[in-house]
């Protein structure tokens, strides 16, 4: 029996460029990386993001690798960037070293249900904290209100965990 092939983890890093930090992921940012980046091999996304994923992914959704933290030590963590209909996401993914996913979070986007448009944008700090400002209005409505805009923050943990911080 043949063994299913397979992509070696440091291969699959390597699609995902080292960058500095600070950065700001905002609506076009993806264009940028896309351009930049090599796509994502099938292979890729079906050993190391699909695992990850709680919802059904079709054909038609798309990933592109956006970067890779520097400086992470015992972990490794990247950003990618996921098309889906209506459902535009940049995830944060951390593993293991030896690439087993340790947590996952959605950091940034845009998001439609067909009545609301809701618009993230995500800056990551040197020290790993991520300053996000989510904004949603009608679709409409052609003035946005920034009184209705959301601001929080995540941190991405030594460890790899992603949590909400104050």
């Amino acid at each position: 029996m043949y063994e299913k092939s397979k992509i070696q983890f440091p291969h699959f890093l390597s699609l995902f460029p080292e960058i500095e930090l600070p950065i700001t992921l905002g609506t076009d940012s993806h264009f940028v990386f896309s351009k930049k980046n090599d796509p994502l091999p099938a292979l890729a996304i079906q050993q190391y993001l699909l695992p990850t994923e709680l919802e059904e992914v079709d054909d038609m959704t798309e990933f592109v690798p956006c970067f890779r933290l520097s400086n992470t030590y015992d972990i490794h963590a990247v950003v990618y960037w996921k098309a889906g209909l209506l459902n535009y996401q940049y995830i944060l993914l951390t593993f293991t070293k030896q690439g087993v996913a340790i947590d996952k979070k959605v950091i940034a986007g845009t998001f439609s249900d067909g009545e609301l448009l809701t618009q993230s944008v995500a800056t990551i700090d040197e020290d790993w904290t991520i300053h996000v400002v989510s904004g949603q209005q009608g679709i409409d409505i052609d003035d946005y209100d920034a009184s209705s805009s959301r601001a929080f923050q995540l941190e991405l943990l030594p460890e790899g965990n992603i949590i909400e911080s104050e």
